[in-house]
């Protein structure tokens, strides 16, 4: 397993984006908070089709701290099922994995599904 992975989630907008980015990285669980330029979603939601912008953010995390990452992203997200999908980061140039190392300092929680590391 990699020690990398991307938080992929979508928004309705820039504002409620970057404001969970910015909490995240202010709490060391990311490393830095791409956010897309608008796109447009199509899904099905309560038996309709629709279409609606929305923005894409790639979350760069350590694998250790994602559900970390989940917990306090969804108390800013404001949609009541948000996506919140895991993708490796399979390898990287080692100094810009160092720094993303060093700026995801949040404590990570430990119990029976995270022991101490």
């Amino acid at each position: 397993m990699s020690e990398f992975v991307f938080v992929y989630s979508t928004f309705p907008d820039r504002q409620s984006a970057s404001e969970t980015a910015e909490a995240l990285v202010a709490a060391k669980l990311a490393a830095c908070v791409n956010l897309s330029a608008l796109m447009t979603s199509v899904y099905e939601w309560e038996g309709q089709i629709r279409s609606e912008p929305e923005i894409a953010a790639f979350i760069k995390t350590r694998r250790a701290l994602v559900d970390q990452v989940i917990e306090a992203a969804r108390k800013t997200h404001p949609y009541s099922v948000p996506c919140f999908l895991v993708l490796d980061i399979e390898s990287g140039n080692a100094d810009y994995l160092d720094w993303a190392r060093a700026q995801t300092t949040a404590k990570e929680a430990t119990g029976p599904g995270n022991p101490p590391q």
